[in-house]
């Protein structure tokens, strides 16, 4: 992602429907989005960042990441979100996990990708399964939204178990 994406993050990172089941921490004005872009370092094997883009559009619909990649154990934590709510449903969450997983897997030599997940958010659990992430604990009321508390499950995948 470039310097040029802030504008996109910073409005996809302050829509409530795009950040229902998502840490949004604090809020961030438009001027600290793009100085972090500017600033932040040039990819690495411990933290990239990618645009999910549609390429007949030309268009950028979201980010993936793998951070805090740990290569003694051969592990990354995955982020994900199509912020463009129009493409919501059209299979290219699915797709940019696939794709960032071939890439953690094969490039990166990963064994295992990592994520969680609030339990309430069906439609990403759902996908996650669909890749191939199996549940493998759940993490009590730990994610706070609307006044009440959410669990969250701990997902993981290994390096063979991709589907699709």
């Amino acid at each position: 992602m470039e310097p040029a994406d802030a504008e996109a993050m910073w409005r996809w990172n302050h829509d409530p429907d795009v950040m229902r089941w998502m840490n949004d921490g604090y809020a961030q004005p438009l001027a600290r989005v793009k100085k972090w872009m500017e600033e932040r370092p040039r990819n690495a094997y411990g933290d990239v960042l990618y645009g999910v883009e549609v390429l007949s559009d030309a268009k950028l619909i979201g980010l993936v990441r793998l951070r805090d990649t740990e290569p003694e154990i051969g592990r990354a934590e995955l982020d994900i979100y199509i912020g463009e709510k129009d493409y919501w449903g059209r299979g290219y969450g699915t797709d940019a996990m696939r794709t960032i997983c071939r890439y953690g897997f094969e490039k990166m030599r990963l064994h295992k990708i990592s994520l969680t997940v609030v339990t309430e958010n069906h439609a990403a659990h759902h996908i996650y399964q669909k890749v191939g992430f199996v549940d493998e604990g759940r993490l009590r009321q730990v994610f706070r939204r609307d006044g009440q508390w959410y669990d969250m499950f701990t997902m993981g995948l290994l390096e063979g178990e991709l589907r699709g």
